[in-house]
């Protein structure tokens, strides 16, 4: 059994060292309370419930699973208790709005205390994140009579929240949502309908459940245009805000998965239930990315944590096995044979997990800033601001969402390659990380929707203007840095890969004029692409960062590993982007020449 510890050092290293959060938190509302007192309190907290209340119930969850009966769902043992604790410290509310009960610091130290839950214990966590994606969407475009109704629960978590809009017929393609919403003459709607696959829909936790649902009112144009979004309570909420009788709202069943056995992953049924239209009619799908865009930007921890949790139950596997002998002499010549580690092979996993590890924890750092600047925006007034950063982290999030969650497979399976047959048995706890993770490459938009969403919709049809807003960041920090001496080789590297970036960008461009289907053939070898050469400019950052903080003699063995990681990764991951970048410029005949009937002779 894997037993987690939090990676307070680079934490640390990241907000004080690489992005001086303090200075950052200066020029958002609510950062004056993140002093670095209360910052550490915080970060210290998190970790100290995530290591001892939820990573001893990582392997509970998946071994006991949901209990499912007569519409109600049990959670596993040990899980409802640690939610009572997390409600009672007041987690959920930690980064919601004063006005609405919570203690309104920073989205960003949100972000790393749901990191340091995420890589605990992911199914748990998800628990909680569904509700942190429900109070989003209300908090941004609910009235005020809404907030003070459903916010103020959540934001105490008394009450929990899901959202609602995949159907038995349709997925990613919501346009077929079939879902109806008939007015009540009140003021609310009766929405009848089936979701599926929705996660902590049902549980144990608290008696109310927030579900944000996509329906169609009468007479709504077809497709996407003609969705709306409404709150629909699980218990009917009265006008002193007690939650009371049953509100037509019942889960038919539980999926029973390859992974997140421990979340309740549902079968939900409207059946005339009440809820209330949150947003202009028929702008619903607007509305819900508030919500799926939390969810996205949570889901690449999923990945950051799968690395991370790995690497922690490789590493020490790989110190204390031993297997055959170095082929340069024997290291332990006292011992039957070397450890594992000394072998250049189990080396290049370990130095892969950890590459991932922590360059997505950048990378998810770096995004949580631009949340912060968002929200303040729109706290201020400033909608221009407000779509400007919104800009930023939207042309991040495909990026970090798929490529994050595809890294952190890869390094789940490297975790189970380090310790060989042991792996792939269940007590050592490293395959279940593989199956946990497999479902983050899937929900909130598959890797090939999140690779369309980033070539199709954020550079081509964007104009590459969030492109070249990303672009400005790296190339200022090159300039900044060229004449380095210790940065130049990483510099140069970087350089050469910002510019066939751009290059590249623009050569599908013009293939895509003749040919659409090569945004489609390309557009996932482009994401993957794309994201590496953005890890390749945060492992530069935290090179820098090294660099100087050995210059002050400063924590000088973890910064000399932190450069040493930062060349592994320039020396033997930056470099699959050749690959992709080959692939990707393929014209898609031979993806598409092959006649339907022929791709089987059965």
């Amino acid at each position: 059994m894997i037993q987690f510890k939090a990676p307070l050092q680079d934490i640390n290293f990241l907000i004080n060292d690489v992005f001086d959060f303090q200075t950052h938190y200066k020029d958002i509302p609510g950062g004056e309370e993140a002093s670095p007192e209360m910052v550490d309190a915080i970060i210290g907290e998190a970790a100290r419930f995530s290591e001892e209340v939820l990573s001893p119930l990582y392997q509970v969850g998946d071994k006991e699973g949901c209990k499912f009966e007569d519409g109600k769902v049990t959670t596993p043992p040990g899980f409802k208790e640690a939610y009572q604790q997390y409600m009672e410290g007041g987690w959920q509310g930690m980064t919601s709005p004063v006005e609405y009960g919570g203690q309104g610091l920073p989205q960003s130290l949100g972000l790393i205390k749901s990191e340091l839950i995420g890589t605990a214990n992911w199914v748990w966590g998800m628990y909680p994140g569904l509700s942190q994606g429900a109070m989003n969407t209300i908090y941004l475009h609910g009235t005020e009579e809404q907030k003070q109704t459903y916010l103020v629960p959540l934001t105490e978590g008394r009450w929990t929240g899901t959202m609602c809009l995949t159907e038995p017929q349709c997925g990613t393609d919501l346009g077929q949502v079939k879902t109806k919403a008939e007015p009540n003459g009140d003021g609310s709607y009766s929405i009848t309908g089936t979701k599926i696959f929705i996660s902590s829909g049902e549980h144990d936790f608290t008696d109310n459940i927030v579900h944000i649902v996509l329906a169609r009112l009468p007479g709504a144009p077809e497709g996407t245009r003609g969705i709306s979004l409404f709150i629909v309570p699980k218990l009917k909420v009265e006008a002193d805000g007690s939650a009371t009788e049953a509100n037509g709202v019942t889960c038919g069943s539980i999926e029973h998965k390859m992974g997140i056995h421990g979340s309740s992953t549902c079968v939900m049924n409207f059946d005339g239930a009440t809820g209330y239209l949150i947003g202009p009619e028929n702008k619903g799908l607007h509305c819900m990315f508030t919500f799926m865009n939390t969810a996205r930007l949570g889901t690449s921890i999923q990945g950051i944590g799968a690395a991370e949790l790995s690497y922690q139950g490789a590493l020490p596997y790989a110190k204390e096995r031993r297997s055959m002998r170095a082929l340069t002499g024997k290291k332990s010549p006292d011992k039957v044979a070397d450890a594992l580690i000394v072998h250049p092979d189990v080396r290049r996993m370990l130095l892969t997990q950890k590459a991932i590890a922590e360059g997505g924890r950048a990378m998810l750092y770096y995004a949580a800033m631009l949340s912060d600047k968002m929200l303040a925006a729109h706290m201020e007034g400033d909608m221009k601001a407000y779509d400007a950063w919104d800009d930023k982290l939207g042309f991040l999030t495909p990026i970090l969402k798929a490529g994050m969650t595809e890294l952190g497979y890869e390094a789940a399976n490297h975790g189970v390659q380090v310790f060989g047959g042991h792996g792939y048995i269940q007590e050592w706890g490293m395959e279940q990380i593989i199956r946990d993770t497999q479902i983050a490459k899937l929900y909130e938009g598959t890797t090939g929707v999140q690779a369309l969403d980033l070539l199709g919709r954020k550079i081509l049809l964007g104009r590459m203007k969030s492109f070249d807003a990303f672009r400005e960041v790296v190339n200022e920090f090159i300039k900044t840095h060229k004449n380095t001496a210790e940065m130049k080789p990483m510099i140069r590297t970087l350089k050469r890969a910002m510019l066939g970036w751009r290059i590249n960008t623009f050569r599908i461009a013009l293939k895509a004029k003749k040919n659409r289907d090569m945004v489609g053939s390309a557009s996932v070898d482009y994401l993957m692409y794309s994201a590496y050469i953005v890890m390749a400019y945060f492992w530069a950052k935290m090179a820098d960062a090294a660099h100087t903080s050995i210059k002050k003699g400063e924590n000088v063995d973890f910064c000399t590993a932190k450069i040493q990681t930062a060349e592994f990764y320039y020396d033997r991951i930056l470099p699959r982007t050749r690959g992709h970048a080959s692939m990707m410029m393929k014209d898609p005949e031979t993806l598409m020449q092959m006649e339907e009937d022929h791709f089987a002779f059965l």
